[in-house]
Protein backbone atom coordinates (compact mmCIF):
# COMPACT_ATOMS: atom_id res chain seq x y z
CA UNK A 1 0.00 0.00 0.00
CA UNK A 2 1.25 3.52 -1.12
CA UNK A 3 1.41 5.68 1.58
CA UNK A 4 0.89 8.55 -0.34
CA UNK A 5 -2.61 9.45 -1.84
CA UNK A 6 -2.35 11.99 -4.30
CA UNK A 7 0.44 14.30 -5.86
CA UNK A 8 -0.13 17.32 -6.44
CA UNK A 9 2.12 19.95 -8.03
CA UNK A 10 2.00 23.59 -6.84
CA UNK A 11 2.90 26.31 -9.99
CA UNK A 12 3.78 29.77 -9.13
CA UNK A 13 1.98 32.00 -11.90
CA UNK A 14 3.05 35.64 -12.13
CA UNK A 15 -0.23 35.98 -14.39
CA UNK A 16 -2.72 33.70 -12.69
CA UNK A 17 -5.70 34.21 -14.67
CA UNK A 18 -3.44 34.37 -17.90
CA UNK A 19 -2.49 30.85 -16.27
CA UNK A 20 -5.97 29.29 -14.83
CA UNK A 21 -7.18 30.33 -18.01
CA UNK A 22 -4.84 28.40 -20.05
CA UNK A 23 -4.63 24.84 -18.02
CA UNK A 24 -8.78 24.99 -17.35
CA UNK A 25 -9.61 26.37 -20.53
CA UNK A 26 -7.30 25.37 -23.62
CA UNK A 27 -5.63 22.29 -21.86
CA UNK A 28 -9.16 21.22 -20.24
CA UNK A 29 -8.37 20.35 -17.03
CA UNK A 30 -11.88 20.32 -14.73
CA UNK A 31 -11.56 22.71 -11.47
CA UNK A 32 -12.07 20.82 -8.53
CA UNK A 33 -11.44 23.39 -6.13
CA UNK A 34 -11.02 27.38 -6.18
CA UNK A 35 -10.40 30.09 -3.40
CA UNK A 36 -10.27 33.75 -3.93
CA UNK A 37 -9.37 35.78 -0.42
CA UNK A 38 -6.85 38.37 1.62
CA UNK A 39 -4.07 35.83 0.90
CA UNK A 40 -4.57 35.34 -3.06
CA UNK A 41 -6.75 33.36 -5.38
CA UNK A 42 -5.60 29.47 -6.10
CA UNK A 43 -7.34 26.85 -7.91
CA UNK A 44 -6.75 22.86 -7.99
CA UNK A 45 -7.50 21.17 -11.17
CA UNK A 46 -8.02 17.87 -11.91
CA UNK A 47 -5.63 16.05 -14.05
CA UNK A 48 -6.46 12.05 -13.99
CA UNK A 49 -4.13 9.98 -12.11
CA UNK A 50 -0.21 11.51 -10.74
CA UNK A 51 2.96 9.47 -11.18
CA UNK A 52 5.87 10.81 -9.94
CA UNK A 53 9.03 10.34 -12.69
CA UNK A 54 12.85 10.75 -11.38
CA UNK A 55 14.97 11.03 -14.16
CA UNK A 56 18.82 10.90 -14.12
CA UNK A 57 20.64 13.94 -15.50
CA UNK A 58 21.34 12.15 -18.82
CA UNK A 59 18.29 11.09 -19.20
CA UNK A 60 16.86 14.25 -19.47
CA UNK A 61 19.32 15.52 -21.63
CA UNK A 62 18.57 12.23 -24.09
CA UNK A 63 14.59 12.96 -23.24
CA UNK A 64 15.26 16.49 -24.34
CA UNK A 65 16.87 15.94 -27.30
CA UNK A 66 14.44 13.48 -28.36
CA UNK A 67 11.42 15.09 -27.65
CA UNK A 68 12.74 18.86 -28.14
CA UNK A 69 15.89 18.81 -30.24
CA UNK A 70 18.04 19.39 -27.10
CA UNK A 71 15.75 22.36 -25.36
CA UNK A 72 16.76 21.92 -21.84
CA UNK A 73 13.43 21.56 -19.78
CA UNK A 74 14.77 22.26 -16.22
CA UNK A 75 13.76 20.80 -13.07
CA UNK A 76 10.46 20.22 -13.63
CA UNK A 77 8.56 19.49 -16.97
CA UNK A 78 4.87 18.41 -16.91
CA UNK A 79 3.84 15.23 -19.03
CA UNK A 80 0.27 14.75 -19.85
CA UNK A 81 -0.98 11.96 -21.39
CA UNK A 82 -4.04 12.96 -23.95
CA UNK A 83 -6.17 11.39 -26.80
CA UNK A 84 -3.74 12.97 -29.84
CA UNK A 85 -0.76 15.05 -28.38
CA UNK A 86 -0.96 16.87 -32.37
CA UNK A 87 -4.20 17.93 -31.99
CA UNK A 88 -3.93 18.98 -28.31
CA UNK A 89 -0.60 20.93 -28.68
CA UNK A 90 -2.37 23.19 -31.69
CA UNK A 91 -5.31 24.02 -29.25
CA UNK A 92 -2.80 25.51 -26.68
CA UNK A 93 -0.61 26.91 -29.09
CA UNK A 94 -3.96 28.63 -30.07
CA UNK A 95 -4.17 29.88 -26.37
CA UNK A 96 -0.41 31.10 -26.15
CA UNK A 97 1.73 28.26 -25.67
CA UNK A 98 5.24 27.64 -27.92
CA UNK A 99 6.02 24.51 -29.55
CA UNK A 100 9.54 23.55 -28.61
CA UNK A 101 9.54 20.56 -30.41
CA UNK A 102 7.83 17.50 -32.07
CA UNK A 103 5.39 15.87 -32.61
CA UNK A 104 7.57 13.02 -32.80
CA UNK A 105 7.40 9.26 -32.20
CA UNK A 106 9.70 8.33 -29.48
CA UNK A 107 12.01 5.26 -28.92
CA UNK A 108 9.71 4.07 -26.25
CA UNK A 109 6.31 4.26 -28.89
CA UNK A 110 5.19 8.02 -27.10
CA UNK A 111 3.83 10.53 -30.03
CA UNK A 112 5.25 13.35 -28.33
CA UNK A 113 4.87 16.93 -28.71
CA UNK A 114 7.18 19.49 -26.35
CA UNK A 115 5.61 22.97 -25.17
CA UNK A 116 6.42 25.80 -23.18
CA UNK A 117 3.33 27.00 -21.32
CA UNK A 118 2.45 30.98 -21.17
CA UNK A 119 3.35 30.29 -17.51
CA UNK A 120 7.27 29.04 -18.82
CA UNK A 121 6.07 25.99 -17.53
CA UNK A 122 7.41 23.35 -20.09
CA UNK A 123 4.94 20.10 -21.04
CA UNK A 124 4.95 17.39 -22.84
CA UNK A 125 2.20 16.38 -24.20
CA UNK A 126 2.21 12.32 -25.31
CA UNK A 127 -0.20 9.42 -26.76
CA UNK A 128 0.79 6.12 -26.10
CA UNK A 129 0.84 4.68 -29.55
CA UNK A 130 -0.11 0.51 -29.87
Amino acid sequence: MCPVRELRVAVTAENYEEALAFYRDALGLPVVESWENEGGSGAILGAGRATLEVLSPSQVTYVDEVEAGGTPSGPVRLALEVEDSTASAEVLEAAGAERLGGPVVTPWQHRNVRLRAPDGMQLTLFTVLD
